[in-house]
């Protein structure tokens, strides 16, 4: 699994003009899920982003947790993340997991962490075609694959 991860001020998603999600300071996660992606690489992964420590502290140092400032997450489905764009002009998406495949995945990562502390995950809608507003702060942008954790 990869994740963009970008520290916001606030984020949001609309689909079809309607606003579905919406946070303040927090993460907003871009989320790809590759063929042999499992369950293991989701715990891994939000275990690791709940505890990440990249909010400024009261000396500027990057030293606060999400639970530290109370935090929120924007998660959004995001296949594109496994592009594959080495030959031609035309991306290819064969490395990414199909829907029948992501999308639990997708569902069993946003479980995973609120079951890590984070209180209030929201999330896109898996499939839909999204306008994802942000105001990136730092700007702090992180990509993390999950078959590189410990």
């Amino acid at each position: 699994m990869r994740v963009v991860l970008q520290l916001v001020s606030e984020c949001s998603v609309k689909i079809d003009g309607k606003t579905t999600a919406e946070i303040g300071k927090g993460f907003l996660l871009l989320l790809g899920v590759k063929n042999g992606d499992t369950e293991q690489d989701a715990v891994k992964l939000a275990k690791k982003i709940s505890g990440l420590r990249i909010f400024n502290d009261e000396n500027d140092k990057m030293n606060l947790s999400l639970s530290d400032v109370g935090g929120s997450v924007l998660v959004v489905s995001n296949f594109t993340l496994y592009a594959d764009c080495s030959h031609g002009r035309r991306p290819s998406f064969i490395n990414a997991a199909r829907p029948e495949v992501s999308n639990p995945l997708y569902e069993f990562f946003c479980k995973n962490l609120r079951e890590n502390g984070i209180e209030n995950v929201q999330t896109g809608e898996f499939g839909a075609d999204m306008k994802v507003s942000l105001l990136n702060d730092g700007p702090v942008t992180l990509v993390i694959n999950s078959e590189d954790l410990k």
